[in-house]
């Protein structure tokens, strides 16, 4: 069985719910129709009881007409629209009287029914309504007197209704159906343009968009939540892209320096020197790919997937110094002074191999962008509600307008300035996507040629 499409479910669903209403409507209608036509029978059968009643007289076991003649002058001596049948029969069931509309015909007793309830039955082939009344001498039963009233037109009028019903009926579902079907396409339009947009959506067509319905409805959320998927699809294809560029970049720079260093040396024979020179050359530029290819894999591994972090307490204070000592051969060489300002203890629950890596990132950058005999500061202090650990150098700095830009990948500020500083403009990219792991603020404040201040704000709510 073929697949209704959206449209045509609304429309099919909606009219299921309004036949089960129209039915139950039409039934309602038919019901009143057919128990007013009956009670104005059964009043005009009363009516005619209680008149003929007092026309009779009852003598000893017997009863007759008081005025016969007139009787039968006066009453149903023609066929009226709704003619009314009056018959008297003795308690064994002979007929006494009975009006002239009746011509030959006669009304039968039924001794099964009740008296005085109204009932349906037949006088050869038409349909009437009748009563069967008795007639009393004092408590006992001398004869009846039944009262019949036709029930053609009655038929007639139902018998009409209903054919009108059960015409419109199907009419009234067909003709809300295609109602229904336009309503739900008018209804939907904005999922047909979300379809029609997703389909011209490629890797390489990242900038459409779905239009905005007007309503401010459920169909306005969806597309309005789509269209910040794609927003965010298309900074994170944008971003790979420019990774994956600047990543071929960086790791072809040492290959290429790797190979044409090796290159030069095979041209001629070099004495042992000039070998070991090019050849140690070579090994500090693998080791530079290697640290390279390490800090691209790091930066991907929490990129692309929202790393399980192992919530454990840390002691702040060993963590920067355990960093320090790491270190020390740095530290030695420029001959800088580091000092540790810790008043206190101080202990929080992180990751501590993730915020280790985010420590010793920024300290590494700390020495070196620091020019010999510099001095380093470590400071951890309470602030409130939250921890924050400031680690300031007396460096080269940063120029203000480098600021915004020294988290982006493969990003170095002035790196032509400084050729002796070697680096892959990936570790402050790695501090921030870990510090956005861990909950942590990191703000950079610096000056050119007077230092640098690192700020984590470590917020202990968020953290336990």
């Amino acid at each position: 069985m073929p697949q209704l499409s959206f449209k045509n479910r609304i429309a099919s669903h909606y009219i299921i719910t309004t036949a089960l209403l129209i039915f139950v409507v039409f039934f309602i209608i038919y019901s009143i129709v057919k128990f007013s036509v009956y009670s104005h029978v059964n009043t005009d059968i009363s009516f005619e009881v209680e008149k003929h009643l007092t026309e009779i007289e009852v003598v000893d076991s017997s009863f007759h007409l008081i005025h016969e003649e007139e009787w039968k002058e006066r009453e149903h001596n023609t066929l009226d629209v709704n003619p009314v049948f009056i018959q008297f029969i003795d308690k064994k069931g002979v007929v006494i009287e009975k009006s002239p509309n009746l011509k030959k015909q006669t009304l039968t007793y039924f001794a099964e029914k009740v008296d005085n309830e109204v009932f349906d039955t037949k006088l050869e082939t038409n349909t009437i309504r009748q009563i069967q009344v008795p007639i009393y001498q004092k408590t006992k039963v001398i004869g009846y007197i039944l009262v019949a009233m036709s029930l053609e037109d009655a038929s007639l009028v139902l018998n009409n209704l209903s054919e009108v019903l059960m015409i419109a009926y199907p009419l009234i579902l067909i003709l809300l159906f295609f109602i229904a079907r336009f309503i739900a396409g008018r209804s939907i339009k904005p999922i047909s343009a979300i379809i029609n947009t997703s389909n011209i959506i490629t890797k390489d067509n990242l900038t459409s968009r779905i239009p905005m319905p007007q309503n401010r409805d459920e169909l306005f959320v969806l597309s309005q939540t789509i269209n910040n998927l794609l927003d965010r699809i298309e900074t994170a294809v944008e971003r790979e892209k420019q990774f994956t560029s600047d990543a071929s970049h960086e790791l072809r720079t040492p290959l290429t320096v790797i190979k044409g260093t090796l290159e030069v040396l095979i041209r001629k024979p070099r004495d042992a020197a000039e070998y070991e020179e090019k050849i140690n050359f070579c090994v500090k530029e693998v080791n530079r790919l290697n640290h390279l290819v390490d800090q691209l894999l790091l930066l991907a591994r929490f990129e692309n997937q929202k790393q399980t972090l192992k919530i454990e307490k840390v002691y702040l204070n060993a963590i920067f110094l355990d960093t320090i000592a790491r270190s020390s051969s740095t530290i030695q060489s420029k001959k800088i002074t580091v000092s540790a300002e810790f008043s206190q203890d101080y202990f929080i629950e992180t990751d501590s191999y993730l915020f280790s890596i985010i420590i010793n990132n920024l300290i590494s950058n700390a020495l070196k962008y620091s020019n010999s005999d510099d001095s380093l500061t470590i400071k951890i202090v309470n602030n409130g509600a939250k921890i924050e650990c400031h680690i300031i150098d007396s460096g080269i700095g940063i120029p203000s307008e480098d600021l915004e830009r020294i988290f982006n990948q493969f990003y170095r500020s002035k790196s032509s300035d400084h050729p002796e500083i070697k680096g892959t403009g990936l570790g402050l990219s790695i501090v921030r996507r870990l510090c956005s792991l861990l909950n942590i603020t990191v703000a950079i404040t610096s000056q050119e040629n007077k230092g640098t201040t690192v700020i984590l704000s470590l917020f202990e709510a968020d953290l336990k």
